[in-house]
C-alpha cells in the first residue's frame, strides 16, 4: 500500500499529483499507439451516485488515454468494475460476473480486467479476489481512484516487457488527496454531479461506509464554485452535489463553511438553473439549510431524507442520533417552508432485534408523512460493522414478510401522491428521446418525477414548460406549453 503523505486540503500537492497522472495518461497512450492502437473499455458502477461520478471520471481518464468506449462488454479489450459493499448483494455481483470475465479474457489475452471501490476496501474481498480469480489485472480502491493512469501504465509496463502476470493490487487504509481535475466523461451534457465532500462520520451500526470511504473530509469551496463555473460555461443547467452527509460539509475546512451556506453561493452562479443535493442525514439537517431550501428558487424541490427505521429504540440501536418524534417534526417544518416538496427515503427491514412493534412504528412514519418513494432493503450483515455481531437477527422469513408489507404500503400511498400534480405546467428538464415509444421524449421536474411528452431530440438539454395531462402511477404524460427562453 502506497502512502504519500500528503495532507488532504493540500492545493499544491494535487496540482503535483495531477501532473503526475497526465504524465502517466500520456505514457499509457504511447504504449497503446505502440501495441493495438486504440483499445476498447468498457466500465461497470454499482452503487451510489458517487460512485456513479467516479465512473465518469475513469471514463474521461480512459478515453484522454486513447481509448473508446465499447457499447457491450464482451468487445472490450479493458473492462473495469467500479464496485459497491454496502449490501452483501453488491459483491455477491461482482463474484458473479468473474467467470464471464474469465472467459472473455480466454477469448482475448490482451484484455485488462481491473475492480475498483468500495469493496477493494475490505482486505478479505481482496484476498479472496486475488487468491481465487488471479486474472484479474488491476486492484485499486477508493481513495486513490485519481492514481488509474499510473495504475494501468504500471500493468501494461510489465506486460510490455513480458514480466510474469500477477495481479496488481494498490488499496489504501486511508485517504491522502483530493484530486478533482482530470477529465472527465458526463453521461449528461446538461447535467452533472459534482463531490463536495467524501467520506462519513456517523458510523451507523449497520453501516460500512466509514471503514471504505473513510473519515469526512470537504472540499475548499472555492474549488467546487471554480468546478460548476466551468461545468454551466460547457452547458451544464443543473448540478446535484455529492456527498456522503453533505449536511456535515465544511466541519473539517480551515475555515469551517455551513453547507446552506455553500449551496446559497453556487445559487449565486449565473446561468445555473437548478441544484439537487444527497444524501442528508436527518441529525444534521439545520433550521438555516431548510431556510435556504425555502428561499432559493433555484434549488429543486426535492428532499431525499433516510429515515431506517421508525421506531426510536431501533434508530437507537441503529446509532442514527434521532428519534422518531424528532424526525416528524423535522419533516414537518421542512413542509412549512416548502409546501410542495417531494419527499423520499431510505428504510431498512429486519435490523437485528426488530418486533412487530418496531415495524408498525416505521409503517406509522410512513403514513404519516407520505412519501413520494422510498427504497426499501433487507438488512444485510455486513462483516466489521457492530450490527454483524448483535444478538437477536431476525428470522429471514418474517424479514421477509415485513418487506412485502412495507412496500405495499409505500406503492399506495406514492400511488396517490402521484397524481397530485395533475393538470398543473411544470417546468422540465428533457433528458432523452423515449426509450419506448418514438416521437416522445422524457423529461425530469424539479420533484424529480419523470414526464413523457411529444418532442424531438432538440429539446434534449432544454427546460420547457409541460402541461401534466394525466398521471400514469410514476410518471406523467404531458404536452409541451412553450420552451423557455435558455
Amino acid at each position: 500500500m502506497e502512502n504519500r503523505g500528503y495532507p488532504a486540503g493540500d492545493a499544491g500537492a494535487a496540482a503535483q499529483e495531477r501532473a503526475v497522472q497526465e504524465f502517466y495518461m500520456d505514457q499509457v497512450r504511447g504504449c497503446l499507439t505502440e501495441e493495438i492502437g486504440a483499445p476498447s473499455f468498457f466500465v461497470t458502477t454499482i452503487g451510489c451516485q458517487m460512485n456513479a461520478r467516479d465512473s465518469e471520471k475513469l471514463e474521461g481518464m480512459l478515453e484522454h488515454m486513447g481509448f473508446v468506449k465499447a457499447a457491450q462488454e464482451g468487445q472490450a479489450d479493458l473492462v473495469l468494475y467500479n464496485t459497491c459493499t454496502v449490501r452483501e448483494n453488491a459483491n455477491l455481483k461482482v463474484y458473479g460476473r468473474l467467470g464471464v470475465l474469465k472467459k472473455q479474457k480466454e477469448r482475448n489475452p490482451r484484455m485488462v480486467i481491473g475492480l475498483c471501490g468500495c469493496m477493494m476496501q475490505e482486505a478479505e474481498e481482496v484476498e479472496t479476489l486475488s487468491r481465487k480469480y488471479p486474472f484479474i489485472d488491476l486492484i485499486f480502491g477508493t481513495h486513490n481512484i485519481y492514481k488509474f493512469p499510473q495504475l494501468l501504465f504500471s500493468v501494461l509496463e510489465r506486460r510490455r516487457q513480458g514480466g510474469k502476470h500477477r495481479t496488481y493490487i494498490d488499496v489504501w487504509e486511508k485517504p491522502q488527496l483530493i484530486v478533482e481535475d482530470l477529465p472527465v466523461d458526463r453521461k449528461y451534457s446538461f447535467k452533472s454531479g459534482v463531490n463536495i465532500m467524501f467520506g462519513c462520520n456517523n458510523f451507523c451500526s449497520y453501516c460500512i461506509v466509514p471503514y471504505v470511504r473513510g473519515r469526512e473530509r470537504s472540499r475548499r469551496p472555492q474549488e467546487i464554485l471554480e468546478e460548476i463555473r466551468g461545468l454551466v460555461a460547457d452547458g451544464v443547467k443543473e448540478v446535484m452535489l455529492l456527498g456522503q452527509n453533505v449536511n456535515s460539509y465544511g466541519k473539517n475546512l480551515d475555515t469551517p463553511v455551513t453547507f446552506a451556506q455553500l449551496l446559497n453561493q453556487v445559487a449565486q452562479i449565473p446561468g445555473l438553473e437548478r441544484i439537487r443535493f444527497m444524501t442528508s442525514h436527518p441529525k444534521d439537517l439545520s433550521d438555516e439549510l431548510i431556510a435556504v431550501m425555502g428561499s432559493c428558487p433555484k434549488v429543486c424541490n426535492h428532499l431525499h431524507l433516510p429515515l431506517q427505521s421508525g421506531s426510536s429504540r431501533i434508530l437507537k440501536e441503529m446509532n442514527r442520533r434521532y428519534t422518531k418524534e424528532q424526525y416528524l417534526a423535522l419533516v414537518e417544518k421542512i413542509r412549512r417552508a416548502v409546501p410542495d416538496i417531494s419527499l423520499t427515503t431510505d428504510i431498512i427491514v429486519g435490523f437485528p432485534g426488530e418486533t412487530e412493534e418496531d415495524f408498525q412504528e416505521t409503517l406509522d412514519v410512513v403514513r404519516r408523512v407520505r412519501y413520494d418513494s422510498a427504497f426499501t432493503f433487507i438488512y444485510s450483515k455486513r462483516t466489521g460493522t457492530p450490527a454483524a455481531a448483535m444478538e437477536n437477527q431476525v428470522p429471514e422469513a418474517v424479514v421477509k414478510d415485513r418487506f412485502d408489507r412495507l412496500l405495499e404500503e409505500i406503492q399506495e400511498i406514492a400511488r396517490q401522491e402521484a397524481g397530485r400534480l395533475t393538470g398543473t405546467v411544470q417546468q422540465v428538464l428533457v433528458e432523452e428521446e423515449n426509450d419506448h415509444e418514438a416521437g416522445l421524449v422524457t423529461g425530469r421536474m424539479t420533484n424529480n418525477m419523470l414526464v413523457h411528452f411529444p418532442g424531438g431530440r432538440e429539446l434534449i438539454g432544454q427546460l420547457v414548460s409541460v402541461s401534466l395531462d394525466t398521471c400514469r402511477g410514476f410518471y406523467y404524460m404531458g404536452t409541451i406549453e412553450r420552451q423557455e427562453e435558455n
